[in-house]
């Protein structure tokens, strides 16, 4: 089903990367910054993260020896250092995701730059490396986000939606690694209840967010794919959710042929195979268009 498939390494069915985008309480101040400080309840929901969750995820990471990926908002690196150094620490990617969780495709290209430089050097300070990969605040790809990212020397994104794979973008300045995802692997649909974000999910049961999670792992495991969940601390780490998920990425790790991997390593293998010439990936040309279109047929006027 797969049509050009890639190779993993030793002989590997399938690629794991189990990212976690640790957004913490920038989630109140982007979405209402004057009603902010008012907002306790959802600012202590939004806490449970870092103080929390990101603790209880990296003892099951710890368990399962395995490392992966967390995007974190400079802004909340700044805000909660210590759930930034303890990832690093554990060996775990720190990649970028945005500054406070700004939507990149709202914001001019200067200032997208701007921002994007400000971030990464705020997160290579608190967490000890520059960043390598980014993936935009809710999939906000912007037409200037792939040729800033490469002028940043970014290695790959994981904001698109495009392929089963990995795949290159080609950008005016350069090409840029492609790690996707998809909604179906997103945690926010199973469980977002946030009114005060307006975000408001019907909350799922634990084992009907891993029906589907298994679902699409399966698939993914069958055909040589790339399962890539986008998850937050507050969302997924919570207590009776992390019971259920632990329990389900213990019987994913128990299989000998999944290759758990940073999206780093990830991309790294793909431009590895690519070099090797064991694997030609497709290629996307970005921006998609460059101006709004007239969608609307109109009949001509005048003699």
């Amino acid at each position: 089903m797969i049509a050009n498939p890639i190779t993993w390494p030793d002989g590997k069915k399938c690629a794991v990367a189990v990212t976690f985008d640790m957004d913490a309480d920038s989630l109140v101040h982007i979405a209402d910054p004057a009603r902010a400080p008012k907002l306790v309840s959802a600012t202590s929901m939004l806490r449970y993260g870092p103080e929390i969750a990101i603790p209880r995820i990296l003892e099951t990471y710890r368990r399962l020896e395995i490392r992966q990926t967390f995007f974190i908002p400079a802004w909340c690196a700044e805000t909660h250092p210590g759930a930034v150094e303890a990832i690093a620490e554990a060996g775990h990617e720190v990649a970028l995701h945005s500054y406070i969780h700004e939507h990149s495709y709202d914001l001019s290209r200067d200032a997208e730059a701007y921002l994007l430089s400000r971030s990464a050097a705020i997160l290579e300070k608190v967490a000890g490396t520059r960043p390598r990969g980014w993936r935009a605040p809710m999939y906000s790809f912007s037409p200037a986000s792939g040729e800033l990212l490469v002028e940043a020397g970014f290695i790959y994104d994981s904001s698109l939606m495009g392929d089963d794979i990995p795949y290159l973008l080609d950008t005016p300045k350069g090409r840029l690694v492609e790690l996707p995802t998809h909604w179906g692997t997103d945690d926010y649909p199973q469980y977002a209840q946030t009114p005060e974000l307006d975000y408001a999910m019907p909350v799922r049961a634990p084992r009907e967010a891993i029906a589907n999670y298994t679902d699409e792992f399966e698939a993914h495991y069958a055909h040589g794919g790339m399962w890539v969940p986008v998850w937050h601390p507050f969302l997924t780490g919570r207590l009776t959710r992390w019971h259920h998920i632990e329990k389900m990425l213990e019987t994913f790790r128990e299989r000998d042929d999944v290759w758990f991997a940073t999206l780093g390593e990830i991309a790294d293998h793909t431009l590895s195979c690519q070099a090797a010439g064991t694997y030609a990936p497709r290629v996307c040309k970005v921006p998609f268009y460059d101006q709004p279109l007239s969608t609307m047929p109109l009949p001509k006027t005048g003699g």
